[in-house]
């Protein structure tokens, strides 16, 4: 079983940092710039794309409770020097505006104060929130006892407003009060105790165990870091982070995590399924209404419980194909007695699918993505295909990378769910805006060529 979300508010934390910055960029705009002709409406708009774009590209909201304050400082000033480069490349192409540098400098500077002052408030008030109240803390246990481990330790014992909560060690080869298990026995107690992170002694664990380990944290969404042995970088795939003087490493976290990325994404969704709704599904849905309707009694559109982000259950809509039945939970096969005939043209042509247009406008969606399975084939596949429950880090999509590749449809043997998840895996693992568009494109060519398991 996967371990459950714990009810934190830490991840709204950045999100919420980037909007209070773009409520200060665009009201000290209008504040300062209004009373020179300047249009502020689109200007606003020029600031908000130049900042969320910059604030990637810079990383300037890649900020954690052990980024010291020097480090902050740094990404402040980097934004900063480059959205005043922005700004001013922005005026010349301003009709009816009077360029006053004396004003425009104002309100850079201003700016700049906000943001430094918003962002020391918001670093400040988290480290005495986590010691006044023991609230916004991370769990951990360190599994391996070697030297750096207990350095590791030691940083978080001396260090409370990180905010780490240590359980303890696991050792397959040393014993003593601070020593909880061996390494076989970590799984049951990190689960028991909901441990957030793991830290890992390279020099104690052997690779078989270093795999399970991975493994496990795949198939519970949990976190794990390694402790170095020296100060070198082991893989391109790992990032080495600083707790004051003292090296950790960590996987590095596909751009689907970043919370900017996430509200490009989702920007792109709203737009990419109202153009559909607004210029397809008006007219497309009253007319399959009908011809549905004619056909067999129920309703025109059909709704079906599904695991989606972090397996919490949404109702993903379709267009029905089927007649009314009592056997919904098992996926459609060739010649399946329950389709009607128009549901058969609507699953060829994967129209009965467009209904997911409005899960994507209302969030339990996205147009890209893994498809969502049947709860009957999570539980069924969850602990017998490794990864499976990676899929759930993302939102689940009206069409994948799977199903563009041909693995979509029936599940005739175990094989076909392993292909599956290995192009979810990958697509959350590389995903871009150049992927999507591809997946999207090659997603309509594949309903005028068909498919074969479209059925």
């Amino acid at each position: 079983m996967t371990q459950q979300s714990k009810g934190r508010y830490s991840k709204y934390i950045r999100p919420i940092g980037v909007v209070i910055d773009l409520i200060l960029l665009n009201f000290w705009s209008y504040f300062f710039l209004d009373n020179m002709g300047l249009n502020c409406l689109h200007f606003g708009i020029y600031q908000t794309v130049a900042w969320i774009i910059l604030s990637f590209l810079v990383g300037f909201y890649q900020i954690y409770r052990f980024t010291t304050p020097v480090e902050i400082l740094t990404k402040i000033l980097k934004q900063i020097s480059i959205f005043s480069l922005l700004v001013i490349a922005y005026f010349p192409f301003a009709r009816e505006f009077q360029f006053h540098p004396k004003e425009v400098a104002v309100y850079i500077t201003v700016v700049f104060i906000s943001v430094v002052l918003m962002k020391y408030f918001f670093f400040i008030y988290l480290k005495k929130y986590r010691l006044a109240t023991g609230n916004n803390f991370r769990n951990t246990v360190i599994i391996g006892y070697t030297e750096e481990a207990k350095k590791l330790k030691r940083v978080f014992d001396s260090r409370p407003d990180y905010g780490y909560r240590f359980f303890g060690y696991f050792s397959d080869k040393k014993t003593g009060p601070e020593i909880i298990g061996k390494t076989e026995e970590a799984p049951a107690f990190i689960l028991d105790n909901k441990i957030d992170e793991i830290y890992c002694s390279l020099n104690e664990l052997k690779t078989n165990q270093m795999k399970d380990l991975v493994d496990f944290v795949d198939e519970n969404n949990l976190q794990i870091k390694f402790i170095p042995d020296s100060n070198q970088i082991l893989s391109k795939n790992l990032k080495i982070d600083y707790y004051e003087f003292f090296p950790v490493l960590s996987f590095q976290k596909t751009q689907l995590h970043d919370p900017v990325i996430k509200v490009l994404k989702r920007a792109f969704d709203i737009f990419f399924s109202l153009i559909v709704i607004v210029f397809i599904l008006s007219w497309l849905t009253p007319l399959l209404t009908i011809l549905i309707m004619l056909e067999s009694r129920g309703p025109a559109i059909f709704k079906q419980g599904r695991p989606g982000l972090d397996e919490k259950e949404f109702f993903c809509y379709k267009f029905r194909s089927m007649r009314l039945n009592h056997t919904t939970e098992r996926e459609a096969s060739k010649n399946d007695p329950r389709v009607t005939r128009i549901g058969r043209f609507l699953r060829k042509t994967s129209l009965d699918e467009m209904p997911q247009f409005y899960n994507v406008l209302l969030g339990d969606m996205s147009v890209v993505g893994p498809r969502p399975h049947l709860w009957s084939q999570n539980k069924n596949y969850a602990t017998r295909i490794k990864k499976y429950m990676v899929r759930h880090y993302v939102k689940p999509g009206i069409t994948g990378l799977a199903q563009v590749k041909g693995y979509r449809g029936e599940i005739e043997t175990d094989e076909d769910m392993v292909n599956r998840i290995k192009y979810d895996v990958f697509y959350i693992e590389n995903w871009s805006f150049v992927l999507d568009i591809k997946i999207i494109i090659q997603t309509v060519v594949n309903i005028f060529k068909g498919e074969e398991k479209a059925y």
